[in-house]
């Protein structure tokens, strides 16, 4: 099971921002899309994440003058990353040691999705699911 697994079905292009996105106009993006994270982008290159766990931390530093800021100043960077064959077991360990809740996954150095570690987790389950599932069907049927 890895990560191409869980991405396989999507479609449409990742919600990202840039390094010279204000941080206000970035917030709106996660309040408007209701998600939890941005991946930040520097032209194609990956420069890091944007959370809210950004917005709070910084706003205790910078106070209101933080939302004039560009993006690039604040973001949590590097960017820790994956690719499609990292397995989904691994992804999950590396969000745990690292205590992050998204991981870009690039192709080719290029920002091919982003997951997060619900929907990792998510894949995980219905997974499981499906073995118990199987299990049950070729116990009743022996």
């Amino acid at each position: 099971m890895t990560i191409a697994r869980v991405i396989n079905d999507r479609s449409g292009e990742v919600i990202a921002c840039t390094i010279a996105m204000k941080v206000r106009d970035a917030i709106a993006l996660l309040a408007e899309k209701r998600i939890g994270a941005l991946p930040v982008l520097d032209g194609h290159a990956i420069a890091g994440i944007f959370s809210e766990r950004d917005v709070i931390y910084r706003l205790a530093d910078h106070g209101p003058a933080l939302l004039d800021m560009a993006v690039g100043q604040v973001m949590t960077s590097p960017a820790i990353t994956v690719d499609k064959e990292t397995p989904v077991l691994e992804a999950l360990g590396l969000m745990t040691r690292r205590r992050i809740r998204h991981l870009p996954v690039l192709e080719s150095g290029r920002l091919k999705a982003f997951v997060s570690i619900g929907d990792l987790v998510k894949y995980r389950i219905d997974h499981i699911q499906g073995e118990a599932d199987a299990l049950r069907d070729y116990i009743q049927m022996a």
